[in-house]
């Protein structure tokens, strides 16, 4: 999929995430459980480097995620304005630990990895519909912790 249909899907996937997360979804034992405040974090700070005025203070994920929902929902118009100007801005560059990088693929980035998580929000969301197991008790790894 293309930036632009990540960018269509945006609002979409954090409602899915959300309402998976507010449903009782338990992402602590998946990669999800660290990555994802983690993502929303850059992302407020991708947001930020154009212009946005995201204010994170908290740390879990549900509450990291209901917090940026909160602020995005409040200035929608003024974010995906905001969004669509560091898509098309094609020379943009932000500092990072890593070096300098550039605004537009971070934003490419945080948007793939939202998509990705609202996948695997939804499959998680139906293995537990289906009565399935949660994977940590599933035996899955079994052989690693002997």
């Amino acid at each position: 999929m293309e930036a632009a249909g990540y960018y269509q899907q945006f609002e979409r996937n954090l409602d899915i995430i959300l309402s998976g997360l507010e449903a009782g979804l338990d992402i602590r034992p998946t990669a999800l459980g660290t990555s994802l405040p983690l993502e929303v974090y850059v992302l407020s700070e991708v947001l930020n480097q154009g212009g946005g005025q995201f204010r994170l203070t908290t740390e879990s994920a549900l509450e990291r995620l209901r917090e940026f929902y909160a602020q995005f929902r409040q200035n929608e118009a003024d974010t995906e304005a905001l969004m669509q100007r560091i898509l098309a801005d094609k020379k943009a560059v932000m500092r990072t630990p890593e070096g300098r990088l550039l605004t537009k693929e971070m934003l490419i980035r945080r948007l793939e990895y939202f998509n990705e998580a609202a996948r695997q929000v939804n499959v998680m969301r139906n293995q537990h519909a289906l009565g399935s197991p949660p994977q940590s008790r599933s035996g899955v790894g079994l052989e690693l912790q002997k």
